[in-house]
């Protein structure tokens, strides 16, 4: 018999995940408006990769900024926060009168991003039950795609009507037709606000709330989520015990405790490895991939629609049996079907125009390669770095291994371009390969299976 309130809980971990929507949204838009920001602002080419990269500034100081945050304000009015920035970015963007007013404004929605990917996830993960922990969390990595596939509908849509001849009037035909890139980026205010309403109807996390000393608060969120007495006053004992054992000690000497220290490496190297096993390579480049491979630029566009699909469903697949299957059990299954994809692509480049293979094989390829990256890697990492840390540290340790995950991010969008001229398309996706083989053997070696184990069992094996 359950003890707990499922679907508040669900109520609970959708509002969060709003956030991690935002995230893909932001991210996602900018495509379609790049063409166009260059020619209203006479943009080269340095200054259109500070347009689509500005962005990525913001998240890395949002992520800097959010475990302090969500520390020190609460998990709560750190997301208030976010969804505020998120607001003034989306309006900003849509009324900019200048490159340098876009950027800021890009910027501001950059720092959303990074502090929504620290705290959303944190907040789920300390909200939880054991039983669903993983698949409440993986709501969050299905919110960024569904965020992602969803900018790219308002783009075509958006697009589709500035070319219908619609007659408006004046401040709407310029943001809706004749510079619809405004419209593109300014209707992400639409979800900025529902999120910003929504974070004010859950409540504050209740492992934060006892770590402060306010056990009244905390019991009285329990007894939302608890449906018995004693479920509550177990959930509560158990934040206790946890909680006194970190009260004395600093937030920054309590990283360096041995079992803490070594968790943060671990989260770190898995966070920064995940970036070079290809998958937002593919995800950023994957229409130049494909020109590559001598598809039209319609065909390209079309095929990575495609992969967008097929990253979406396969999220939600990976949070139905995430908490069945287990956290090592899907990166056992999931990282060994990417290698065998990466080094398929990599025949493909090396002998498919000599053996007349065709480009449907490739699209094979590549959607295998993003299926098994979904329903692993890309599902797992945001639940272990919200369930691996103690709860005095769980914000500023996520955002350690969240910032080695955006500079990881970051050196991957940067590099690609450069390998795939340099080392070939064949070359870069065994490298990619390659780089698959340590984060499986961390995983296997230094981390721990958490799947069905409450917060404060994880913190006692870090800390043991």
């Amino acid at each position: 018999m359950k003890n707990y309130n499922l679907g508040y809980l669900i109520f609970l971990s959708l509002a969060a995940a709003l956030g991690g929507f935002l995230f893909g949204y932001d991210t996602a838009v900018i495509s379609g408006t790049i063409s166009m920001v260059a020619v209203q602002f006479g943009l080269d080419s340095i200054s259109q990769g500070w347009y689509v990269g500005c962005a990525l500034v913001g998240s890395i100081m949002g992520v800097l900024m959010a475990g302090y945050m969500g520390d020190h304000l609460g998990r709560k009015r750190t997301m208030i926060i976010s969804g505020v920035l998120f607001t003034v970015s989306a309006a900003g963007c849509a009324i900019s009168g200048s490159l340098n007013e876009l950027v800021a404004y890009r910027i501001i929605g950059g720092v959303g991003i990074g502090v929504a990917s620290i705290v959303c996830p944190l907040y789920i993960s300390e909200m939880a039950v054991a039983q669903y922990r993983g698949r409440l969390v993986s709501c969050y990595q299905l919110a960024i795609t569904v965020g992602f596939l969803g900018a790219y509908l308002v783009n075509y849509a958006l697009l589709a009507y500035s070319q219908s001849g619609a007659v408006l009037g004046d401040w709407a035909h310029t943001i809706f037709v004749s510079e619809v890139w405004r419209g593109m980026l300014g209707m992400e205010t639409l979800p900025a606000l529902l999120f910003f309403a929504v974070i004010f109807a859950i409540p504050e996390s209740p492992r934060w709330q006892i770590l402060r000393g306010n056990t009244d608060a905390a019991r009285s969120t329990f007894k939302r989520i608890y449906t018995t007495e004693h479920a509550v006053d177990e959930q509560i004992a158990a934040s206790q015990e946890v909680s006194k054992k970190s009260t004395d000690t600093a937030e920054w000497r309590m990283l360096f405790a041995p079992g803490i220290f070594k968790a943060l490496i671990i989260g770190v190297c898995i966070a920064i490895l995940g970036q070079f096993m290809g998958v937002n390579a593919v995800l950023y480049y994957g229409p130049k991939i494909f020109e590559d491979a001598g598809l039209s630029g319609g065909d390209s566009l079309f095929y990575q629609v495609m992969i967008g699909l097929v990253n979406t469903l396969t999220t939600v697949l990976a949070l139905v049996i995430i908490d069945r299957v287990g956290r090592k059990q899907l990166i056992y299954w999931g990282v060994s079907g990417m290698i065998v994809s990466l080094i398929a692509i990599a025949v493909y480049f090396t002998f498919g125009a000599q053996w007349g293979i065709s480009s449907i094989v490739l699209l094979v390829f590549f959607l295998a390669y993003i299926f098994f990256c979904a329903v692993s890697i890309c599902a797992v990492v945001w639940v272990l770095l919200s369930e691996m840390y103690p709860v005095k540290v769980r914000g500023l340790a996520m955002s350690i291994a969240g910032l080695a995950l955006w500079i990881g991010t970051y050196l991957i969008g940067q590099l690609t371009p450069w390998l795939l001229e340099n080392i070939t398309p064949a070359g870069t996706f065994l490298l990619f390969a390659a780089m698959c083989v340590p984060y499986m053997l961390i995983m296997w070696r230094l981390v721990p299976e958490t799947t069905g184990k409450s917060l404060e069992e994880i913190e006692k094996y870090w800390t043991k």
